[in-house]
């Protein structure tokens, strides 16, 4: 259940004054859902023999949180309100604790969602414990909500599993890839139109699944918000797959660059994965995509097009200039920028 969100090699370049005082009062939505996040799941945990500790500043940041201010952003251009808005950003970051930890058990990896007093080496229970209370901590802050009287207890229940199925499709995908690539690997353009649109475009809709449940939504309005969120999800997973060329053909993953050079460039740089697939060292796996120029330079013109695809139809006036921001920014966060080069926005 690949979440580009959760890339990066550390903390990305900040964002520039300007557009970041057009995101200022979204920050200050997101710390509120975020600051009620975590002392719920300080609460869910508590007397369970597992301490949350408090989280720093680094994770309420804009660099650590961008896609959430993304999401943000989309409910503030449709008249959400405020108040709901801040719902659904807790909403939002219990998905991305159940995404994170899926991610982390498939890749045998573990970025955090919380960090407690667990032993750091322990990645795999970490991970089902981010699950867990994530999906706990939704639960509660949709109980509450009806209990307050601001949802139907019929509402709630909607909610809930509306946002179970929203997941389920990135996760059935993943599911697909686990044995392998018995059909073969796939032909570029079917990468993204079938693999990555279930493995990240829809996932980046998610976050209007619960709104859907409980907003009069404008479908007419809803519609090219949603596709601007799907082909940045798209132009994000592409950049994943610049990134992780290696593990996608050492785990036997369908990747964009790999069907680049295997379908529709150069025969030799296929020949030249196969050969490194083959060798027994990972070795050269952080720059395999610079082995072949001809794949990655197509990737990288495809994943730019479709960020501004995406930016363009998401950033409405007076915001245009988020546009360019907004891309630089997240091909730096997933750590693509060397992988870009010269067609990277500022370059």
């Amino acid at each position: 259940m690949s979440d580009p969100r959760d890339s990066g090699p550390g903390p990305a370049p900040l964002v520039a004054t300007g557009e970041r005082e057009a995101l200022s009062s979204l920050l200050g939505e997101l710390g509120a859902a975020l600051t009620r996040y975590w002392a719920t799941a300080a609460e869910v945990l508590r007397g369970g023999g597992v301490r949350l500790r408090e989280p720093g500043a680094e994770a309420f940041s804009l660099e650590r949180n961008f896609f959430s201010l993304l999401f943000l952003y989309s409910y503030r251009r449709l008249g959400v309100p405020r108040e709901r808005r801040v719902l659904y950003a807790i909403v939002n970051q219990c998905l991305r604790g159940m995404v994170t930890g899926c991610d982390n058990l498939l890749d045998d990896e573990y970025k955090p969602t919380l960090e407690t007093d667990l032993p750091s080496g322990a990645t795999r229970f970490r991970s089902v414990l981010d699950i867990m209370v994530s999906d706990r901590v939704l639960c509660e802050v949709l109980t509450e909500q009806a209990r307050d009287g601001l949802l139907s207890s019929e509402q709630a229940v909607a909610a809930s599993n509306a946002s179970l199925r929203a997941l389920l499709r990135s996760g059935a995908q993943e599911a697909s890839e686990e044995g392998g690539l018995a059909g073969g690997r796939l032909a570029p353009e079917a990468v993204l139109n079938t693999v990555h649109r279930y493995k990240t475009g829809l996932l980046f809709q998610a976050p209007w699944v619960v709104p859907r449940v409980l907003e009069p939504v404008d479908e007419d309005r809803l519609a090219p918000v949603e596709e601007a969120l799907y082909w940045i999800g798209i132009g994000c997973q592409v950049l994943d797959d610049l990134v992780d060329l290696g593990r996608d053909l050492r785990q036997g993953r369908h990747n964009y660059v790999a069907s680049l050079a295997c379908h529709a460039l150069d025969p030799g740089e296929w020949e030249r994965l196969e050969a490194w697939r083959a060798r027994a060292s990972d070795e050269g796996a952080a720059d395999l995509a610079l082995t072949v120029p001809r794949a990655r330079e197509a990737a990288a013109k495809t994943a730019l097009a479709l960020l501004e695809r995406g930016a363009h139809g998401l950033f409405a006036d007076p915001d245009g200039g988020l546009v360019d921001t907004s891309i630089a920014f997240l091909v730096r966060r997933i750590g693509a920028d060397r992988l870009v080069g010269s067609d990277l926005p500022g370059s």
